[in-house]
């Protein structure tokens, strides 16, 4: 995911992408804890997007400000 394309995106869009990661990220640390997780990378960069998906909103909210 870039930056560059999610700053692109309304709040709206980003507010449901931050709910889908969260759910991806659920599913994850389950898959792990379980033992049936075949990319632990995914974890990170799940847990990153999430991250990045968050600064730009607010980015957003301080630029409205």
């Amino acid at each position: 995911m870039n930056a560059i394309d999610l700053r692109n995106k309304n709040k709206d869009e980003l507010s449901a992408m931050i709910i889908d990661l969260s759910r991806e990220q659920f599913n994850l640390k389950m898959q792990k804890a379980t033992g049936q997780l075949t990319k632990p990378d995914q974890i990170k960069k799940v847990r990153r997007d999430l991250a990045r998906i968050q600064t730009i909103l607010s980015e957003m909210a301080s630029v409205k400000k």
